[in-house]
């Protein structure tokens, strides 16, 4: 069995974790999942509109929201306190290879069986919540039922290099101040809301209590042991 550090890293800057990212993601380093949340940040994805910012930048100002345009597929997205973010560092050629019996042509493990294997992650990881998360077709990230109908729980935006590195990632709203959703108009989705793991309760999560049942699906879904490391 392959191994995978966990970098428990705190509340980190945004350009710092995406530096870090891009300093990690070479060939022949260990497979890597970073955990982490980050200061108030609108991130842009390649397929972003900057329609889709509503507060101008006074406002952000006001409310201390810094925005990037960035690598990852997607549209534009949220991060602050309260949400856990993961950035898995895998080599997705290794990690195919590491699948194949011998004898076999190699397998290849591509960006949508990827995908599938994060919303995999969240779910189990929801479920233990007793949430029941879900996809919806065409959509990326993870839903779930509400009153108000679906809502998403879990953003995924990711980056797979040329050599197969995976960038960026997922972020699940734990206890995350949902008003500054109102900033932008998340994915670019005007039809559906977006909820937290603490509203669906109705009592706080203890972040560190979820972000160690993310560590165990992440394992047992890519098949790696995971051992906590430090940066």
């Amino acid at each position: 069995m392959n191994s995978c550090e966990v970098w428990a890293l705190g509340c980190v800057p945004y350009e710092e974790a995406w530096a870090l990212q891009k300093t990690l993601a070479q060939p022949d380093a260990p497979d890597r999942l970073l955990l982490l949340s980050h200061p108030h940040t609108y991130t842009l994805g390649s397929a972003a509109d900057e329609r889709n910012l509503i507060w101008d930048a006074n406002e952000r100002a006001q409310r201390g929201v810094t925005v990037r345009r960035i690598d990852r597929g997607g549209d534009v997205t949220y991060h602050g306190p309260g949400q856990l973010v993961a950035y898995p560092i895998l080599n997705l050629r290794r990690y195919a290879d590491a699948l194949t019996p011998p004898g076999e042509e190699p397998a290849r493990l591509g960006a949508v069986d990827y995908l599938r294997r994060l919303e995999q992650v969240i779910q189990r990881a929801l479920a233990d919540y007793g949430v029941p998360g879900s996809v919806i077709p065409g959509l990326t990230g993870v839903w779930v039922e509400t009153p108000r109908g679906a809502e998403k729980i879990a953003a995924i935006g990711v980056k797979i290099t040329v050599k197969a590195i995976t960038q960026h990632g997922f972020a699940i709203n734990l206890n995350t101040d949902l008003d500054y959703f109102n900033g932008i108009i998340p994915c670019g989705i005007r039809d559906k809301g977006v909820t937290s793991l603490a509203r669906l309760l109705g009592q706080p999560v203890d972040e560190a209590a979820f972000a160690d049942a993310l560590i165990v699906h992440f394992g047992a879904i890519f098949g790696f042991e995971m051992i906590a490391a430090h940066r």
